[in-house]
């Protein structure tokens, strides 16, 4: 009556090849989510990196009245791997009591490379509209 022999060796291995693959299913499982968190900290920088082109743009049009475009320089800091453009229009106008007014439309957008270059691509676009 020894039908149950070698029995704890199937067992054994049965588990082995469980626990196997819970470890390999925690690995992706924490790869994907380190790949989420670094391609949210380059949004969040995109991000910063349009709001400051944006805020500089709107600082030049209250201090000069003029528009300001093209690239804005990100260098040193964790900006430095992101291109930024700013673009800027105006357009006149006259209330209804004759007085002139200006409003100045401006777009930062910010990104880290071009699209498919890298894993973390992130691109932001911002908008702001200044009257004067």
């Amino acid at each position: 009556m020894r039908h149950e022999r070698g029995f704890a060796l199937v067992a054994a291995v049965f588990l082995m090849v469980v626990i196997a693959l819970v470890v390999v299913t925690m690995g992706r499982m924490a790869v994907n989510q380190s790949a989420d968190a670094d391609l949210a900290l380059q949004q969040a920088r995109a991000y910063q990196a349009a709001r400051a082109a944006l805020e500089w743009g709107i600082n030049r049009v209250r201090a000069t009245g003029a528009c300001a475009s093209g690239s804005v320089s990100m260098a040193g800091g964790n900006l430095a791997d992101f291109g930024v453009s700013l673009t800027c229009s105006r357009r006149d106008y006259t209330d209804e009591t004759g007085a002139a007014f200006s409003l100045f439309r401006l777009e930062a957008s910010a990104s880290n490379g071009a699209p498919g270059s890298r894993g973390d691509y992130a691109w932001r676009r911002l908008t702001a509209t200044v009257g004067r």
